[in-house]
């Protein structure tokens, strides 16, 4: 267990952003999913543009790598200008 009243904190701070990031990925992947079972293509173009968003933001976090980023990116967009 940690002594030192730094180390604590560091401790809770840690948990607080594991917390953080989790909520994002996980909504993220929600959205991706949205964005695949999407048939209208009106409404995937505007998901797509939320959902890049939401990538970026996550490998400019680190939370996720940023060649996985752009690959999902290159793939999401693939599928959309398919429908």
């Amino acid at each position: 267990m940690a002594n030192h009243k730094s180390a604590l904190k560091r401790i809770r701070s840690n948990e607080a952003k594991r917390l953080r990031n989790r909520y994002q990925h996980k909504t993220t992947r929600t959205f991706v999913k949205r964005l695949r079972n999407t048939t209208d293509k009106a409404e995937a173009q505007e998901l797509l543009k939320k959902v890049i968003g939401m990538l970026d933001k996550l490998a400019k976090k680190n939370i996720i790598h940023k060649n996985k980023a752009s690959n999902q990116k290159s793939k999401l967009t693939k599928l959309v200008n398919a429908l």
